[in-house]
């Protein structure tokens, strides 16, 4: 396991398994590697704040959490810095391991099933607790991703560049154009032809 993704395990040894069962925590993951989306994300060395409780079930333990982090980027027509604030609820059931009827360790139901080359997608998706360990990853980065947008802004109203000269267009003269040479008489550009005789 990376020590990028040993942050987000937790050990939920206090908590009794008996159903009904419940105990409050409140985490500060420093984050050793970027979550998020390629242009907008939690920088690596920031903290995602999460909040959580934990509630014995039957098939295991129902995490709840709140999600709070803050993501920074560039807008995509300006460039100028974007923070978005990620305040996300989540809410997950990490599976007891399963065992045999001696107790002990029995290989997890595979999502394939053994008559046919169907995925159970349902399957794919569930989440088992590692013994007393708890990985919180999978369900925080799925949090904070789909809460960012895949094309941050400033300002729903950014006007971006101008392609010419690279200002922003809210700072510019209304009216703001750039003379445009035909390439073709740019050699020409060079000739003054008020010296001439004629």
């Amino acid at each position: 396991m990376s020590r990028a993704s040993q942050v987000f395990q937790f050990n939920t040894h206090e908590l009794p398994r008996r159903a009904g069962e419940m105990k409050e925590y409140q985490l500060d993951l420093e984050i050793l590697e970027p979550v998020g989306v390629p242009l907008v994300a939690i920088p690596a060395g920031d903290v995602i704040e999460v909040d959580m409780r934990l509630e014995s079930v039957t098939e295991g333990v129902l995490l709840t959490a709140d999600i709070y982090a803050v993501a920074k980027g560039e807008c995509i027509r300006c460039l100028d810095p974007v923070e978005i604030t990620v305040e996300r609820k989540i809410q997950e059931l990490y599976r007891y391991e399963p065992t045999n009827d001696k107790g002990g360790k029995r290989k997890k139901y595979s999502a394939r099933t053994e008559t046919s080359d169907e995925i159970d997608l349902d399957a794919v998706d569930e989440l088992w607790l590692d013994g007393n360990e708890m990985n919180l990853e999978i369900p925080i980065r799925d949090a904070v991703v789909l809460d960012l947008p895949v094309n941050p802004l400033c300002s729903d109203d950014c006007l971006g560049l101008c392609p010419d000269c690279g200002e922003k267009w809210e700072k510019l003269p209304e009216g703001h154009a750039h003379e445009v040479i035909d390439a073709r008489w740019a050699g020409l550009a060079g000739l003054d032809f008020k010296n001439s005789d004629e």
